[in-house]
């Protein structure tokens, strides 16, 4: 437990942080889960329009420090190929 008054704000902060990150995670998960369902329905347009809101919310993960640049960047590129795969 922390002691000190330091270490007592260092907890508060980190809790507000976390449930600060959490959300951005969940965010983040929910713009992914849109563009896996638009690849599900088989429609190209849709999975694209998808895809172009989600990438500018998967770079804002990274700039905030939630997810890793080469995290993104894979997701990115995976769900990119799909979509592209779907429109040929």
């Amino acid at each position: 437990m922390a002691n000190t008054p330091q270490s007592k704000k260092r907890a508060r902060q980190n809790e507000r942080r976390n449930d600060v990150n959490k959300a951005r995670r969940s965010r983040i998960r929910t713009f992914i889960r849109k563009v896996e369902e638009a690849i599900a329905s088989g429609n190209a347009e849709s999975a694209l329009a998808a895809l172009r809101a989600a990438q500018p919310e998967l770079a804002r993960g990274v700039t905030k420090g939630v997810l890793h640049k080469n995290t993104v960047s894979r997701k990115i590129s995976r769900l990119a190929s799909r979509v592209k795969a779907l429109a040929a």
